[in-house]
């Protein structure tokens, strides 16, 4: 994967390394006793458990709490403290790694539209040693209520890969379609003899590891041939987020052409006048932030909706009853829809009935939808398009089992909310598979200010397996 977690790896595995400021000053004062006990060890090397211990803020992951806090150490009280941190390339202490993307570098940044802003701040969104405020300074640009746009994000992930000259290590277009453990002897004796001719390879002739990854699949060319490509590893990073999968209802119909699972489709539909302020209403089923982002794109183009979803309006799990008005006027505008403009009093907002509490039923070949409410009284609408936008899972078809077996429970498919990978967490190695690394929304990490503490754990273990830990 080639998002936020594996540019944020591919830094520090290139060398670069965060050393404590001189003179600087964090605002947690034990963290900052701490910090001042050994100012010459990097970060990387130190006990990531002793300086995380007691840490608290907004992840249940105490290294993302602490390189969050190293980096922008007063940001959840609005304070514009500096990043604790120094940052020195040391190029010796590198470890050869590629990292393989579908897309350009930023991952699912590149599907989203491109003039949704992102839920986070801006500042959040940034990578180690390039603030994302600065980036947007250089093109003149500022930041609407702290916040970004999602082209911006894409578009600064890019530049944070040529910038840090981290081009080398990244293969995009490229897709992984297995990753296996096979024994070391198992792989011909010309590959071994490749591997060790290689001076940077990771093996050494006199320390070879018995089990090594064999990672298979396919990578597009410029003229759309499919080349088949096999890497063999001893450590392996699963950095591919949670966008691949839409989430299904499971419901009658739901694969018919008109049933769509992503928002692009109405982008589309749009963009061909297939949908517009005449044509039946488009039905979006969620209640979520995606639901909401295609409800705020029909509004703006004047496209009728019908809007469902299973839980109250003042439902506290509802995402947007968690959030600060101020910050976020158009999901509050949207929640407001969704309580004032109920099927059962007009409200004022044209082109959109709410239908809080109900569920689809089916969806038929005539294009007539039928709903259930919680009393189980049926209704039936003609609509233009479903998006059912109701979440998503990663695919990790990749994996023997689909990955289920490093689950939390290993009877239930991996999801980034309710099931993640079961890692270590001051290392983010798989407990169930040594020398398999997962980061991001797969370890339950799912917001990109906090991916990173995965991305230094898992550098750190790397860097003392491959002995480039100073002593």
């Amino acid at each position: 994967g080639n998002g936020p977690s594996g540019i944020c790896l591919s830094y520090l595995l290139s060398g670069y390394t965060p050393y404590f400021k001189r003179h600087a000053l964090h605002p947690h004062p034990i963290l900052q006793r701490k910090l001042e006990e050994a100012p010459e060890v990097s970060v990387l090397d130190q006990d990531l458990e002793y300086l995380s211990e007691g840490l608290e803020g907004r992840s249940h992951s105490p290294v993302a709490l602490l390189f969050d806090t190293l980096q922008r150490p007063d940001t959840d009280f609005d304070g514009t403290a500096e990043s604790v941190l120094s940052w020195w390339h040391e190029p010796d202490r590198a470890i050869p790694h590629l990292v393989l993307g579908r897309n350009a570098p930023g991952g699912a940044w590149h599907s989203i539209e491109g003039s949704m802003f992102t839920l986070s701040k801006g500042e959040w969104m940034g990578l180690p040693d390039l603030p994302f405020k600065e980036w947007l300074k250089q093109k003149k640009r500022g930041l609407k209520n702290n916040r970004a746009t999602a082209e911006d994000i894409a578009q600064y992930y890019q530049h944070y890969v040529v910038k840090k000259g981290l081009q080398k290590n990244f293969r995009c277009g490229t897709v992984v379609t297995s990753v296996r453990k096979v024994s070391a002897e198992s792989i011909s004796n010309h590959t071994q003899k490749d591997l060790q001719e290689d001076s940077d390879s990771i093996w050494s002739s006199n320390e070879k590891s018995a089990e090594v990854f064999q990672v298979d699949g396919f990578f597009k060319t410029m003229e759309g041939v499919k080349e088949a490509f096999s890497i063999y590893a001893e450590n392996v990073v699963l950095a591919t987020g949670t966008y691949d999968n839409p989430t299904w209802l499971g419901v009658k119909g739901e694969n018919l052409s008109y049933v769509h699972h992503q928002l692009s489709a109405l982008e589309e539909a749009v963009k061909n006048n297939s949908v517009g302020i005449m044509t039946d209403p488009v039905l979006i089923v969620g209640a979520g932030l995606t639901a909401a982002d295609a409800i705020l794109f029909a509004h703006h183009c004047n496209i009728p909706v019908i809007h469902v979803f299973r839980r109250r309006v003042t439902d506290p799990g509802l995402i947007f009853n968690q959030l600060p008005k101020t910050m976020y006027p158009e999901y509050h505008k949207v929640h407001q829809m969704m309580k004032e403009q109920t099927a059962a009093c007009a409200g004022p907002y044209e082109h959109y009935i709410s239908l809080p509490e109900h569920h689809v039923l089916s969806f038929g070949k005539d294009k007539k939808c039928i709903f259930q409410d919680k009393n189980g009284c049926q209704k039936a609408y003609k609509i233009s398009m479903a998006l059912v936008l109701t979440g998503s899972n990663p695919n990790l078809s990749f994996l023997p089992n689909n990955g289920t077996d490093l689950a939390l429970d290993s009877e239930q498919p991996v999801n980034p909310k309710r099931n993640p990978i079961d890692v270590d967490p001051f290392t983010y190695e798989c407990t169930q598979e040594k020398g398999l690394y997962a980061l991001g929304p797969l370890a339950g990490d799912n917001f990109v200010r906090f991916v990173q503490g995965g991305a230094l754990a898992a550098a750190s273990s790397l860097l003392k397996k491959a002995n480039k830990n100073p002593p």
